[in-house]
């Protein structure tokens, strides 16, 4: 079942381009890279500071995560990373909503992000008040939300779940006889309901990266390449979804690359994935499943525009000036801690 929130879905305009922003970024020598990652390793160790940093990331900045003890991974197991480990500053590579999470879990340590107008079209589709007067219209609902929301939107929240565990939670609701609000995500709330037979109240979200993937353009490539196999996320639309050999989160995804026996894949979700896909199949081939292509609506391209907005040069001057400082209203982290602990004490049992 869907309620109506297509009125506050992200305008185009509001949508960065990523040439846009890949154009102001500085190009650097070979020397100068190696100097600037040299200089940020030495300024992460002088801070007690650790890297944390998504798959959609840049790969040097993967890269720099790995070498210097940090982590690359999905939202879910960036929060816990931040969590168990001991530096006092976290930087988060990856768009707002992820530093704010770390934050949620860990009032006590610095949370500082490369920039903080980082954002995601989840997030900015679901603003936080007409959620929650979304959410009073459909009283005595079990009220999940995905992690590509707002500390606001999360306090609001009873559950806060990832792509990876979101099938499960709802499961266990349904074995409660819960009714269900989901937001925001609507293809992922859509694959939720066939996979576990749930009728939710959705609201009608989407990340304008997944939803530009195009299932007869699918086709075609499946065509040319019809021993690959097709790995979706769940955020990607409903007939992209069903031709999919792999539906899963980005750790899921990776791992499907590595153990199935396709010698080639076709990748529906961000290309930057395909750093960490390499190095688990360093043997395979990764081909970028097809958006709505060049001269089409589309400003992702395959890859989050946000996303783009981390590079090397914005990490370098966080860690000198301690800028750009995730902040969250106490009793909005406290609400939120609650909702988004729940999804970690469900994972340990």
């Amino acid at each position: 079942m869907s309620d109506t929130s297509l009125e506050f879905a992200v305008p185009l305009e509001d949508i960065p381009e990523t040439a846009v922003i890949q154009s102001r970024l500085p190009v650097y020598t070979a020397q100068q890279r190696k100097e600037k990652i040299a200089r940020i390793k030495h300024l992460l160790k002088q801070e007690n500071a650790v890297l944390i940093a998504h798959y959609y990331t840049h790969e040097t900045l993967q890269k720099i995560a790995e070498e210097t003890g940090g982590y690359v991974s999905d939202s879910l197991e960036m929060a816990r990373f931040g969590s168990r480990h001991e530096a006092t500053t976290l930087v988060v590579a990856g768009v707002r909503f992820m530093g704010e999470t770390a934050k949620i879990l860990n009032p006590e340590k610095r949370v500082l992000m490369p920039t903080l107008q980082a954002t995601c079209s989840l997030d900015l589709g679901c603003p936080a008040r007409e959620f929650s007067e979304f959410c009073d219209r459909h009283p005595n609902h079990e009220v999940v939300v995905y992690a590509n929301t707002s500390a606001e939107v999360k306090a609001r929240a009873d559950w806060v779940v990832t792509s990876s565990i979101a099938v499960k939670v709802i499961s266990h609701l349904m074995d409660q006889d819960k009714n269900i609000i989901w937001a925001p995500d609507r293809h992922l709330g859509r694959y939720i309901e066939k996979v576990t037979g749930a009728s939710m109240i959705s609201w009608q979200g989407a990340c304008v990266v997944h939803e530009e993937f195009k299932a007869r353009a699918l086709g075609d490539l499946i065509a040319q390449y019809p021993d690959a196999g097709i790995l979706v996320h769940p955020e990607s639309p409903e007939a992209v979804i069903e031709a999919a050999d792999v539906v899963g989160s980005t750790t899921a995804l990776i791992q499907a690359a590595k153990e199935l026996p396709h010698r080639a894949f076709i990748v529906a979700t961000d290309n930057r994935i395909f750093y960490k896909m390499k190095k688990a199949a360093p043997d395979k081939t990764f081909i970028e499943a097809p958006t709505a292509g060049e001269g089409a609506t589309c400003k992702s391209c395959a890859h989050c525009p946000w996303m783009a907005m981390n590079g090397l040069h914005n990490l370098e001057a966080v860690l000198e000036s301690g800028d750009n400082e995730i902040f969250v209203d106490e009793e909005i982290r406290r609400k939120a801690h609650r909702s988004t602990r729940r999804m970690l004490e469900f994972i340990a049992h």
